[in-house]
């Protein structure tokens, strides 16, 4: 398998069906370079040993997806209900994870404000990744706020464009928080080109599937098979100096034709392969 000209990296939400030790032995196996880590595959038990596992197998960590993300409830995790627990839950994931991921980020996004108050949700979530920030800065990691694709407003968000994202960076006044670009999230943001070229080196991970209109919560596919202009959304984020791991990040419940279904190893392959054709297309 030829060397990519960049780090490839795999979500472990994108392949959900597995457990945690098969992600990691696997995704070497295959090739792939960096593994976005899922805290609650996680077994509470031997979470350290197999935290360690991923170096051992020559895996680096693009990020974590912490055990509860969101400052408030969402579908995905609705509780707890109270905002001090869920941030409790977050400061605790950092500071359980952190030592065996240093200068990692930590991926977070805002939840559904249970009035649908957009600007509260803001104002209370840039606040409290600014404490998180000084958390995550005093044990060597990173926060990266996501904003989401508006099928999950108010419902696993209150955010769904970059320029929003990047707002509550700049309250939250911690340059330790950043942003989590996911491609299927924003494609469809006005402007979307110059508002990454605005993120700069603020984006700290970026997230990539390909999109058709969605059948259900969870219905992303390989890149390279939808409508996302992929090769357009890389140039502008090559643009920007990033040169991180490129994750590739599928969701896929609740539709008759369920990647996770069907052969894993083969969708991450064509995921590498889609990734690769896209990535050749921006140069």
């Amino acid at each position: 398998m030829s060397k990519l000209p960049f780090a490839f990296g795999i979500s472990e939400f994108t392949t959900m069906p597995w457990s945690f030790d098969q992600d990691v032995e696997r995704y070497a196996r295959l090739g792939v370079d960096t593994i976005e880590v899922v805290e609650a595959k996680l077994d509470d038990d031997r979470f350290a040993e197999q935290m360690q596992s991923i170096a051992a197998a020559g895996l680096g960590i693009s990020g974590i997806q912490p055990r509860v993300r969101t400052f408030f409830g969402s579908r995905m995790m609705p509780t707890p209900k109270a905002l001090d627990e869920r941030v409790a839950c977050l400061r605790a994931s950092i500071e359980r994870l952190a030592p065996y991921a240093p200068g990692v980020p930590f991926i977070t996004n805002v939840g559904a404000h249970p009035k649908g108050d957009m600007a509260d949700a803001m104002a209370i979530t840039a606040r409290k990744l600014g404490d998180l920030g000084r958390v995550a800065a005093d044990h060597g990691v990173l926060m990266a706020i996501e904003p989401l694709n508006p099928t999950s407003v108010n419902v696993e968000s209150a955010i769904w464009t970059i320029d929003q994202a990047l707002e509550i960076i700049d309250r939250s006044g911690s340059d330790h928080v950043g942003l989590c670009l996911d491609y299927w999230n924003i494609w469809q943001n006005p402007d979307v080109e110059a508002s990454i070229g605005r993120a700069g080196d603020r984006i700290f991970t970026v997230q990539a599937s390909d999109w058709r209109l969605p059948r259900s919560f969870a219905d992303r596919i390989v890149p390279g098979d939808g409508a996302i202009p992929l090769p357009a959304l890389i140039n502008a984020t090559r643009a920007t100096g990033y040169d991180k791991p490129w994750v590739v990040e599928i969701f896929s419940n609740d539709v008759a034709d369920s990647l996770y279904d069907g052969d894993l190893e083969e969708m991450i392959e064509r995921s590498r392969d889609g990734m690769a054709v896209a990535w050749s297309a921006s140069s």
